[in-house]
């Protein structure tokens, strides 16, 4: 297997990874993820992915990069990172009692082959009060997470339940990952 390379600065991806087995080294990519309007959500997160990706392949070769993108979806809404702390407490508010997607782009290329795909898990939340929500963001756990919350932090006392990978709600359907690098040995 060429030399892996994850195009993310995500720790929960290395950690998903790193967990899997996977060798890996890191060099994050600094591109603009600006989606035009209009795009649907799940094209959204592999676009982002493939930019990812393909701007560190064109920084290194010889390697296989892995490119990720995390998207939280309700209404036809997409809940990025939470620009500050109102941000984040208005995104709890609207996931509050609902159910919403999560979905995560992934780009793999190698320079000369490239495989995208997305993986979508749904997420119901408990009806959360004011309280709950004012003082899950003072922790500030939810301040570098798609939706303003981490299920695999304090924000899994929100979660009523799931519908899909957990892996894919953390950052990395890491199965999926796993069994799509095999096509660039």
């Amino acid at each position: 297997m060429k030399k892996i390379i994850l195009a993310s600065a995500s720790p929960r991806r290395r950690e998903l990874l790193t967990v899997a087995g996977v060798e890996f080294d890191v060099l994050v990519s600094d591109v603009d993820e600006t989606i035009p309007e209009g795009t649907a959500p799940k094209d959204a997160a592999m676009m982002t992915a493939e930019k990812k990706a393909l701007a560190v392949a064109e920084k290194c070769s010889g390697g296989v990069v892995i490119g990720a993108d995390t998207i939280v979806v309700i209404d036809d809404m997409i809940l990025g990172k939470p620009k500050n702390e109102a941000d984040a407490v208005a995104m709890l508010r609207t996931l509050s009692g609902r159910e919403h997607q999560v979905i995560t782009g992934v780009c793999i290329t190698d320079g000369e082959k490239t495989k995208c795909f997305a993986q979508v898990s749904k997420v119901r939340f408990y009806d959360l009060t004011d309280e709950e929500i004012t003082s899950y963001v003072a922790s500030e756990e939810p301040m570098d997470k798609a939706g303003s919350y981490g299920i695999q932090g304090r924000g899994c006392v929100l979660v009523e339940g799931i519908e899909g990978d957990y892996f894919n709600i953390v950052g990395l359907p890491v199965a999926e990952t796993v069994r799509a690098l095999k096509f660039f040995e």
